[in-house]
């Protein structure tokens, strides 16, 4: 294991941007959100969550794939290339890391996304342990250890030092390319700083939220026509907040906008939740709102799970419960539908 003082934090991350792009959090106008490090950025390790999760840099909300100019009768078409440049995103907690696990196996299964799988090759993924986990969390309802996050560098602030320690070959590279600044270390410091956290996690409200009803061994249809569903939606506003925070939402739409010199195609987050979401000339598939409603959560519980060897789509982070404007959220369904009093 390496370490550095956490005094010299600025160092570190100077030292990272200096050889290739850095992404952790910025602070914008009250706000955190993941952006690329510039002179002068610092880390705030009281930050437990961006708006925005770190699934932002590997699956933009909005980005260009294609480009069409017409001069006359001829046509060019201009593919956008994925990016190829190597990045760090640093300081992202473990529920995050555990997001990528969930868009991995959407977007590096057939068909492969080429944009996606890119960044994921290029990127080097540096955790940092939540020291204190707040009340809207629950990842350890889906098996997620908060203190072992289990990205390319895992690291602790404990005893005023980060401690570090790469779990993967670009992970061992990066700390490499550090030289100097790092020293070597013991577990001891980590140990204590993970006791210390998992001490805080079980004193949560949601300490003992539970998966229980949900689940691939669960019957699909009694799940799906229980008519509790309705009664959860009807105050659920539609508003999609809470598919924009969701660091393991994959919707996607894609546009065409003309700029008058050329078409631009792009693609953009969108939310199951919008009654509008993959409309046809036919209309849509999930006219009702109560549909909409229970196919984000049946996605998230059973559908997921079904497909990927019983992984759920959640993974616990909270921010829907922060953000959603009337406290509909998913520990609200799954206490309701999994049989909690």
């Amino acid at each position: 294991m390496k370490k550095i003082a956490f005094s010299q934090i600025d160092n570190l991350l100077a030292a990272i941007a200096a050889t290739q792009k850095l992404y952790m959090p910025v602070e914008t106008a009250g706000q955190y959100n993941y952006g690329e490090w510039t002179p002068g950025t610092t880390y705030n390790p009281d930050v437990l969550h961006t708006v925005k999760s770190a699934k932002s840099v590997f699956f933009p909300q909005s980005e260009d794939l294609i480009r069409f100019k017409r001069d006359g009768m001829n046509l060019s078409i201009s593919p956008v290339a994925p990016e190829d440049e190597d990045f760090v995103v640093f300081g992202v907690h473990a529920c995050d890391v555990k997001g990528f696990a969930v868009l991995d196996r959407v977007f590096l299964y057939d068909p492969v996304d080429a944009y996606y799988t890119s960044r994921r090759k290029h990127g080097t993924i540096f955790s940092v342990m939540c020291k204190a986990p707040e009340e809207t969390c629950f990842c350890g309802a889906f098996g997620i250890d908060a203190t072992e996050p289990g990205a390319d560098v895992d690291s602790w602030i404990a005893d005023d030092a980060l401690v570090m320690r790469a779990n993967t070959e670009k992970g061992e590279k990066l700390l490499e390319s550090l030289g100097s600044l790092l020293t070597d270390c013991d577990d001891t410091a980590a140990d204590q700083a993970k006791a210390e956290t998992k001490e805080i996690l079980g004193k949560l409200p949601l300490a003992d939220l539970n998966t229980n009803g949900f689940g691939k061994d669960v019957d699909l249809l009694t799940l799906f026509n229980r008519p509790e569903w309705k009664e959860l939606a009807s105050g659920c506003l539609g508003c999609g907040t809470c598919t924009y925070v969701c660091p393991t939402c994959q919707c996607y739409d894609v546009r065409d906008y003309n700029t008058g010199k050329e078409i631009q195609r792009f693609r953009v987050w969108d939310s199951c939740m919008y009654s509008d979401f993959t409309m046809m000339a036919h209309g849509t598939n999930r006219p009702d709102h109560t549909q909409r409603f229970r196919q984000r959560f049946m996605h998230k519980l059973k559908y997921y799970p079904d497909r990927y060897e019983g992984v759920f789509g959640c993974v616990g982070c909270g921010r829907c419960l922060q953000k959603c404007p009337i406290s509909m959220n998913i520990v609200k369904v799954m206490k309701k539908l999994g049989g909690e009093a």
